[in-house]
């Protein structure tokens, strides 16, 4: 039997290979580290870079339960201290893989109340290489606070940090006001109340009657911040038909969360729909999470639940930020940087932006703060899934922008720009099914959003994903009252039948009759 290949024992030689940072990557960047040590979880997130709108390059709990037994032993928890310890290890090694320029480490309630936490610090910063921060109650409401501000825009209302240890709540304005800190974490209170609701209740009832906190503004919003909050969140989407599965900015009534707590509390919810999406150890603190914000929003009489992904970790770096930095438009800051990272071309991104905003105003289309923030990003995502196939695009760029870590948007604005480049890829005609995600935004909305496809399927034709054309068309009213779009004789041989039926589609969408004339 002969072979087809032969083998013989050679000696291969191997060297580490240079690896260039991936085109998926912000080359100005370098990845930078927040560690949170809190009484239920450690956990570690390595952040893309020190930036208004980071992305997360690795993020991972374990959760320690450091904070178990510590009302009757005010020790850390023995288990809990070797488990932190063999995360913090792996944590470290990650970091050094990862290139991460800087580590935070911050501990929280458990830590700083414990009778052995001075030795714990330093067993942690033996492992880490890290100082570490422990955080009073009121520094830990400010980062809440300050997460809050880096991810919703302009928020105004109370903000609440549900940890293991503590609950935290602080007003959220243009300027911070100051936190308070309340023995009403979900381990702390479990143990606290021995494991009774109704204790449970009493203990939350007294402690929130002590809180002055007077809300900043007109709208009563309650920012609610910490993992048993979210997995509530993600229980009560679970449970309604709702077109998006993005627990951040989700917003309901505090009558419709309070009933919701209620439910929580008094079921089984381990037999609820959604529950396998929330881990085995937080299950068990849901109930006692669910008295906490139901009691909470009693106590401060709020009117919405605004949900936040965002907390401390985001708080930590976004104090490190420039005030100028700070300034900035999260949105627009993750958009840009996705059309750099994605489009073929996003300067020409840019161009759709100025072009849109001008034909809007010439138009008398009225546009509010937040159309306009969400027109130009829309403008900035236009390209992002050129590289997927014609008949998927569509699909492509709504998974995308389902998904997306974007965060200074609410889920009307996500709609708004899935609803922009969808009907740029599908066309606008009467046969094409909105995605259900437009059932979260209003007509008017939904109207403005098909009007900017309208206008991307125009522009695209003619600048084929190209600056430098766009900037050359000029859009007006006539005297009829109807709309011209100007090309210049230079460029004029950019015409043609699909060009026209593009612009006879965008007159369709403004009730208007638009031609095309070269100057």
């Amino acid at each position: 039997m002969s072979l087809l290949f032969s083998f013989s024992e050679t000696t291969i030689e191997t060297s580490t290979p240079q690896i260039e940072l991936g085109q998926g990557r912000l080359q100005t960047l370098v990845p930078i580290a927040v560690i949170d040590i809190g009484s239920n979880s450690v956990r570690q997130v390595i952040y893309e870079g020190l930036a208004q709108a980071p992305s997360v390059l690795f993020n991972e709990k374990v959760l320690c339960g450091l904070g178990r037994g510590m009302v009757h032993s005010n020790r850390l928890n023995e288990s809990g201290v070797d488990r932190t310890f063999l995360a913090l290890r792996r944590f470290r090694a990650l970091g050094e893989q990862l290139n991460v320029s800087k580590t935070h480490v911050i501990a929280t309630a458990a830590v700083r109340d414990a009778e052995n936490g001075k030795e714990f610090i330093e067993n942690v910063t033996r492992i880490t290489g890290c100082r570490v921060e422990v955080l009073t109650g009121a520094m830990e409401a400010r980062y809440s606070a300050m997460g809050i501000q880096s991810g919703f825009h302009r928020p105004t209302g109370i903000a609440g940090d549900i940890g293991g240890g503590s609950l935290e709540l602080i007003t959220v304005d243009r300027e911070l006001g100051e936190g308070v800190t309340l023995p009403l974490g979900g381990l702390r209170l479990t143990e606290l109340s021995g494991g009774s609701l109704t204790e449970a209740k009493k203990i939350s009832r007294a402690n929130l009657k002590e809180v002055t906190l007077n809300w900043p503004g007109i709208e009563r919003n309650f920012y609610a911040i910490g993992g048993t909050w979210r997995s509530l969140a993600k229980l009560h989407i679970a449970n309604k038909n709702y077109p998006l599965s993005l627990v951040h900015d989700y917003e309901l009534s505090a009558d419709e969360m309070m009933d919701f707590c209620k439910f929580i509390a008094t079921n089984d919810v381990s037999k609820m729909s959604g529950i396998d999406a929330v881990s085995r150890n937080r299950r068990d603190l849901l109930p006692v999470g669910a008295v906490v914000m139901r009691e909470t929003l009693r106590a401060l009489k709020a009117d919405r639940v605004v949900m936040s992904s965002l907390g401390l970790r985001e708080g930590v770096l976004y104090s490190m930020l420039s005030a100028e930095e700070q300034a900035r438009d999260s949105l627009l800051v993750a958009c840009r940087d996705l059309s750099t990272l994605r489009a073929r071309n996003p300067e020409h991104c840019q161009e759709l932006a100025t072009w849109t905003e001008k034909a809007f105003a010439t138009l008398g289309i009225d546009e509010s703060e937040n159309d306009r923030r969400h027109r130009e990003a829309s403008c900035y995502l236009a390209d992002i899934a050129w590289r997927a196939h014609p008949d998927f695009r569509a699909q492509q760029y709504m998974g995308i922008i389902a998904n997306a870590g974007f965060v200074g948007i609410s889920h009307e604005g996500r709609a708004y720009l899935a609803m922009a480049n969808y009907y740029r890829y599908t066309g606008l005609g009467a046969k094409v099914t909105p995605p259900a995600i437009a059932t979260l935004a209003s007509p008017i909305v939904q109207k403005k959003a098909r009007v900017l496809a309208a206008m991307f399927r125009v522009l695209y034709l003619f600048s084929a994903t190209m600056p430098g054309v766009i900037s050359q068309l000029l859009i007006r009213k006539d005297d009829s009252g109807g709309v011209v779009i100007s090309i210049p004789q230079a460029i004029s041989d950019l015409r043609g039948e699909r060009p026209n039926e593009r612009i006879r589609q965008l007159g369709n969408e403004l009730g208007v009759n638009v031609t095309l004339e070269v100057v």
